[in-house]
Order: C-alpha cells, then sequence, then structure tokens
C-alpha cells in the first residue's frame, strides 16, 4: 500500500527506562513530561505553597532519575514512581513538622461560622463550602506526617487499604492502626479549635 504513512507509537515507559539506563540521559525528559502533571497533582495535596510543591517534585524526579535501574518492571512504571512521591511527600511533610510553630486557632469569619452551623447540625453543612474546605486544609497541615498522610490517601484520594500499603510500604495492620489514630488526632484538633474558638 503506498503512500500511507505509519505514525510511530509512543514510546513505552519501559523503553524509555531502557534508554536512559542505557546510557541516554536525555529520554529522561520524555519521562518528566509524561509524568509532572500527576505529581504536580499528588504534591499538591501536601503542599500549599507553590514553591515547596515545585521543590517536591524535583525531589520526586530527581529520586526517580539516581533510582531508575532499581524499576523491575514487575509493576508498571507509573505505580513504582507514585510510591516513590508519596514517600517523597511524606519526607517533605515530617521536615515541614519540624521547622514550624503550631498555632491553632487562626479561623477566618466564614471558618467560624461554618463550624458553628457544622456543630448544630452536621447534615445541613455544605462540605463542599469553600469555608469547609479551608478548615479541612488547616486541619490537615496540624495532624502528625503519618496521620496526614493516611487522611490524604484514605479519605482525599479514596485509595483502599490495600492500595496505601503498596504505596507507603506499610504493612495492611499498620494502615488500618494509623487510619484508627489519625481520625482521632483529626477529632481532637476539631475539638480544640472549638474550644479555642469560645474561649
Amino acid at each position: 500500500m503506498a503512500g500511507l504513512t505509519t505514525v510511530n507509537p509512543e514510546p513505552s515507559d519501559a523503553e524509555i527506562v531502557a534508554a536512559v539506563c542505557g546510557g541516554d540521559s536525555e529520554r529522561f525528559s520524555e519521562l518528566v513530561t509524561r509524568y509532572q502533571p500527576r505529581l504536580f497533582a499528588t504534591a499538591r495535596r501536601y503542599a500549599r505553597r507553590e514553591d515547596e510543591v515545585q521543590d517536591i517534585v524535583q525531589e520526586i524526579f530527581l529520586k526517580a532519575f539516581s533510582k531508575l535501574s532499581s524499576w523491575r518492571g514487575e509493576a508498571p512504571f507509573e505505580h513504582w514512581l507514585m510510591r516513590l512521591a508519596v514517600r517523597t511527600c511524606y519526607d517533605a511533610l515530617r521536615e515541614h513538622q519540624k521547622n514550624r510553630e503550631h498555632s491553632v486557632s487562626d479561623l477566618t469569619e466564614d471558618e467560624s461560622g461554618w463550624l458553628d452551623q457544622f456543630a448544630i447540625a452536621p447534615a445541613d453543612s455544605n462540605p463542599g463550602a469553600d469555608a469547609a474546605k479551608t478548615l479541612v486544609a488547616k486541619v490537615l497541615e496540624k495532624l502528625s506526617p503519618p496521620a496526614r498522610l493516611i487522611i490524604t490517601l484514605l479519605e482525599i484520594e479514596d485509595r483502599s487499604v490495600k492500595e496505601i500499603a503498596e504505596l507507603t510500604g506499610w504493612s495492611v495492620p499498620l494502615v488500618k492502626v494509623r487510619a484508627f489514630r489519625a481520625r482521632a488526632e483529626m477529632k481532637k484538633i476539631l475539638q480544640r479549635i472549638s474550644q479555642e474558638k469560645y474561649l
């Protein structure tokens, strides 16, 4: 069939990794282009400032490049990269916690009003309200790194306990224990915010 041009399919992750590990380090940029949006979306769940998000994503790619030869191809490359991303985000959370002071109630009027509404009638309070979202972000910031990681993966990303175990390297029973503790920790923080509000 003359005149037909064949379109080269996009190279697979495995082909790019093989090329990079074989010495063609320039090809790593293809993986960066392919996975950058996903990694930025993940990092934004753990850091609020854009410069922190950029630092986390850069750190993930640096680690991925240096450990690329450890990917064996048994699971998809994306799974391997996301495990690395979650662990890097966890390290960033721990580092961030070491460097900050905890101040609990710096609520805006809207957040304070939403909290009042939630306390009076939880079923009637709009979970999609901006004040609710901001309050959730503030509560997440006050959680310990393991608790924040678990709540983010379980409640915000809607992942299963088994998936979380695979991403973090923790056992399934440990994930369950940490999820239980994280919810208790979150409840305590919300109670503390409510109490301080009325002092």
